[in-house]
């Protein structure tokens, strides 16, 4: 099976297909003892690869769902050695999560291997929806809801939530807004530019995948037909 080199890199989980094509532009990569600098180059499974004279094993893709519980960082390790969403996961595998969660924010939270998975929920152009349940300082007025729906400047770039949905009646303090934007802080920078303080912040699912009855800091397996609906449902 012919596979083109960056995509063979990113589903090794070297790094994603923009960064792969970078290493083979400065010459770490070689196919078979001989370096390749051009981006158009494909590969046969028998072939061998090597990033910086190390050759590249193809993994198997795992994936799994987390509950992210908080006070634990978001990332593959920590230089003060706090515990990482990744100390949280048993696998030999070499995974690092899609995308962040703050420190303090909880629920679902992905993790995997597979660098081509990971870019493409990460990817601005594929819109994947992102649900928060947010508890604020304050109750948010009609107003300030409304302006949220059709959008705010923030960081130089109008910014919007997709949907706003209050679960009680008797609480506009507590709201789960929905989202397709991917930068840091965006749900609470949202709400601190208007004036109100997010308190708690819960992601409730990411591209469908919710947490269900997953206790937070626990985990399961996602099985590669849940992985291949994502890619269908959200390819553009």
């Amino acid at each position: 099976m012919t596979t083109r080199l960056n995509k063979f890199l990113s589903e090794c989980g070297i790094a994603s297909r923009r960064k792969a094509e970078e290493f083979i532009k400065e010459g770490r990569v070689a196919i078979n003892g001989k370096t390749v600098v051009e981006l158009f180059h494909t590969i046969e499974d028998d072939d061998v690869v090597e990033l910086d004279g190390e050759k590249i094993k193809r993994e198997k893709k795992v994936y799994f769902l987390l509950n992210k519980p908080r006070s634990v960082i978001t990332s593959t390790n920590d230089e003060k050695n706090r515990k990482t969403v990744v100390d949280l996961i048993k696998t030999d595998k070499k995974i690092f999560p899609v995308g962040r969660l703050d420190y303090d924010t909880t629920g679902v939270l992905i993790l995997t291997n597979d660098g081509e998975f990971a870019n493409f929920l990460m990817h601005p152009k594929n819109n994947i929806p992102r649900e928060y349940l947010a508890v604020l300082d304050k109750p948010i007025n009609q107003e300030d809801k409304e302006r949220l729906l059709k959008g705010i400047t923030l960081d130089g770039k109008k910014s919007k939530f997709l949907k706003i949905f209050f679960p009680s009646k008797k609480s506009f303090a507590k709201l789960i807004v929905t989202t397709n934007e991917g930068r840091n802080h965006f749900v609470k920078n949202m709400f601190s530019a208007l004036g109100y303080k997010v308190k708690a912040l819960e992601r409730l699912t990411y591209a469908g995948l919710q947490v269900d009855d997953l206790p937070a800091g626990t985990y399961r397996k996602l099985n590669n037909d849940e992985v291949r609906y994502i890619f269908e449902k959200y390819k553009r």
